[in-house]
């Protein structure tokens, strides 16, 4: 294993010079990042009744009346509803962990092996957290 820059572990088989982020991409991701932890705080607050994003929040009971019809409705928009928080407060977990390993200089380091997670892992999920070869075994155990 050799080291760059601050004490950041990279592959032996580093071919490309450009096959880890650099720092106008960790600046593009962290822009994207900030830009998709908007969109989800709003499609949070169009179903919660904080807009913190906060797991404490409420999913909001929807209203369309009194008919049989529409109780039905309302139970199953609601039944969505929770669906599509649990979704949302990941998804916002997850930018928010990246953004503090952004903040901590930490970002594109794998946190199991700690060897830097390859460019266009990072641009394809823009949260990970580790490499594509730790993720594949943690995901192959049983």
């Amino acid at each position: 294993m050799y080291f760059k820059g601050k004490n950041m572990p990279i592959n032996k088989n580093a071919s490309e010079k450009n096959e880890y982020a650099d720092k106008d991409t960790i600046n593009k991701i962290k822009k994207e990042l900030l830009e998709r932890k908007e969109q989800v705080l709003k499609d949070l607050t169009d179903i919660s009744s904080k807009t913190d994003g906060n797991k404490d929040s409420e999913v909001k009971f929807p209203d369309f009346g009194d008919k049989t019809d529409e109780n039905a409705q309302e139970i199953g928009e609601y039944s969505t509803n929770l669906a599509t928080k649990t979704v949302l407060d990941s998804t916002l977990r997850d930018i928010n962990g990246a953004l503090e390993r952004i903040e901590k200089g930490t970002y594109g380091i794998c946190k199991y092996c700690k060897k830097r997670i390859n460019k266009k892992r990072l641009l394809a999920r823009q949260v990970a957290s580790a490499c594509v070869e730790c993720k594949t075994k943690l995901q192959s155990r049983p």
